[in-house]
């Protein structure tokens, strides 16, 4: 589940995502699983030295096994290249490490584990931005791939973000198709005929960062609030993660989770997490 978002703009790349993890627990004798929500999740991930020109947000699948895909970092660590490397190198070595884990439990969710991975190439003047899914496409797909292609990547309850960006929700070419007995090809034509006079324009080409971060938010709050008072699966939530990078810069935090202790308490101050 979750929602996960990357930005390509001109100034820099804004990664965004939630904080809500969902899982399936069966009480001994159930029958039904019951869905159980933690909202401290850490889907924005960071990495050390010589890679802090770099970031991953993730969705879909919450763990592997038991384990959440930031819960990996340290023996991930351990397996980076000791040199800086083009981003889509590094989204390899992600998308290998992370196959691996994969490979290694017997038993897995429905849902494959996701992951858009951003970031700049040393001396490049635009960020790349890669996504790849654990375990069915697990090579790096481009996206915006062209120097002045900036643009928008986003995965996981799409539902409410593409109806606001695309104008029309993810499911409807196959409720036309259904109903008006067309072939997919058919209605994805007439899809791309009507798209661009319904789609929510959005400037990416001349966006400020300060807009893009706004933009990222925005959407990923449009949909927690809107899941909050719908009948479904809520699986977006809690506090929502930014960060920044631009190409003379490393990875920068505009909002993230701190640890603390029970709120109002007057003891230790919280910790906030490692920054990379």
């Amino acid at each position: 589940m979750s929602l996960g978002i990357v930005i390509k703009g001109p100034e820099g790349l804004v990664l965004a995502a939630d904080s809500r993890v969902t899982l399936e627990a069966r009480p001994p004798g159930a029958e039904h699983p019951l869905i159980v929500n933690f909202d401290n999740a850490s889907k924005l991930l960071t990495f050390p030295a010589p890679h802090q020109s770099v970031g991953a947000v993730t969705f879909g699948a919450a763990v592997i096994g038991l384990r959440t895909a930031h819960s990996f970092l340290p023996e991930l660590e351990t397996r980076l290249p000791s040199q800086r490397v083009p981003v889509l190198v590094f989204a390899k070595a992600l998308s290998t490490f992370y196959l691996e884990q994969w490979n290694s439990v017997p038993n897995h969710p429905p849902l494959p584990m996701s992951f858009i991975v951003g970031g700049f190439d040393e001396d490049a003047a635009y960020g790349s931005v890669f996504a790849f899914d654990i375990p069915n496409n697990p090579e790096p797909s481009p996206r915006n791939a062209g120097e002045h292609d900036f643009g928008m990547t986003w995965g996981g309850q799409v539902n409410f973000v593409t109806r606001l960006i695309h104008g029309s929700d993810p499911g409807l070419p196959a409720l036309l198709a259904a109903a008006l007995g067309k072939t997919p090809d058919e209605v994805a034509a007439a899809m791309s005929a009507v798209r661009p006079q319904m789609e929510f324009r959005v400037p990416y080409q001349v966006l400020p960062l300060q807009d893009c971060i706004d933009l990222a938010t925005f959407l990923i709050r449009t949909t927690a609030t809107a899941q909050g008072l719908s009948i479904g699966v809520r699986g977006v939530g809690g506090e929502i993660e930014v960060a920044y990078v631009r190409r003379t810069t490393k990875l920068t935090f505009i909002q993230r989770k701190t640890l603390h202790g029970e709120l109002g308490s007057t003891g230790a101050q919280s910790e906030p997490r490692g920054e990379s």
